[in-house]
């Protein structure tokens, strides 16, 4: 086991990987540096590799893919990542993981709109993805996030070896975001210099096409992670369109002592009982996922027990 594991996944980042590898060589002398190399098609790897980093392959395409494989392979008391791009100061890194260590953080955000982001990107409708994405999150899990898209984190061994990988792409943060807030986890923040992309350098990210993929993750973790919410929005909304078009059926019965709209009536029938259903099974899930939460305490325990056992043995 690693005392300090520096993650950095790789798609085509041969012009900045070599500084990437030095900053984190410099900021943790005593870290382990590993490259996952995501079909590359330049030179990345072998620059890598030549840098010292210890290069291992995901063929799978995408940066969630990477993340789980690397979760998966290595452990470590604490984790970094940070991405290749040479966008994240590695000066930071030492300040994030002792928060881990001797501030008990199972999550170290390198939050980067507080300081340079918005002077720095380029790219407007980026700055506008990242406030819609945080201003979401906080609203609907009741937290206060400050930057939800950043891949400059630190992250304890129980975080890594608790989170469930389940995103392909750049929605991975926001994955690992809520993860950490819906189960208690403690997030800490480290306000970090964000400078631009280095000429040259191209970002992978789509604006549009993985916005989206963000805002429906969001979506699919708050019904998940929060299913009486989520069922109980849609209830309301049904609830109200059936009491909506009852109601003139209502006012025209008591003024005719006749059901003018019979098919109308019925409708609304069935659209009241479709909401009743949605709130009975945001109940029923909302008791499902208390379970979860109560198992996933005990593995955390679990975990604790197995990473002093794995420590002690390596005799550090």
């Amino acid at each position: 086991m690693d005392k300090i594991a520096v993650l950095i996944p790789c798609y085509n980042e041969e012009k900045t990987i070599a500084k990437v590898i030095r900053d984190a060589k410099k900021a943790l002398p005593e870290a382990t540096i590993y490259v996952y190399n995501n079909n590359s098609k330049d030179r990345t790897a072998e620059i890598a590799e030549a840098e010292g980093a210890v290069v291992r392959n995901e063929y799978m395409q995408g940066k969630g893919n990477v993340i789980r494989r690397m979760f998966r392979e290595i452990d470590a008391l604490v984790y970094v990542m940070v991405d290749g791009d040479d966008t994240y100061p590695m000066e930071s890194a030492p300040e994030m993981v002792d928060k881990v260590i001797n501030h008990n953080a199972d999550m170290v955000v390198g939050d980067r709109l507080s300081s340079t982001y918005y002077q720095e990107n380029k790219r407007p409708f980026h700055n506008f993805g990242n406030d819609l994405v945080r201003a979401s999150i906080n609203k609907l899990f009741k937290c206060d996030i400050r930057d939800v898209m950043t891949g400059f984190r630190a992250f304890s061994y129980e975080f890594v070896k608790t989170f469930p990988v389940l995103s392909k792409g750049f929605e991975i943060e926001t994955e690992m975001t809520i993860h950490a807030v819906y189960n208690n986890m403690q997030i800490d923040n480290v306000i970090i210099e964000y400078r631009d992309r280095p000429a040259g350098s191209v970002s992978k990210l789509n604006t549009y096409a993985d916005g989206f993929k963000v805002l429906r993750t969001i979506l699919r973790l708050y019904r998940s992670y929060k299913p009486f919410g989520f069922f109980l929005g849609i209830a309301v909304v049904l609830a109200a369109l059936s009491i909506g078009f009852f109601i003139p059926i209502l006012f025209a019965y008591w003024e005719t002592h006749l059901v003018l709209k019979i098919p109308t009536l019925i409708v609304c029938c069935f659209v009241m009982l479709a909401a009743v259903q949605s709130f009975f099974a945001g109940v029923i899930l909302s008791t499902m996922a208390l379970n979860n939460r109560r198992e996933f305490e005990m593995q955390l325990n679990m975990l604790q027990r197995h990473k002093e056992s794995d420590w002690e043995k390596d005799g550090k």
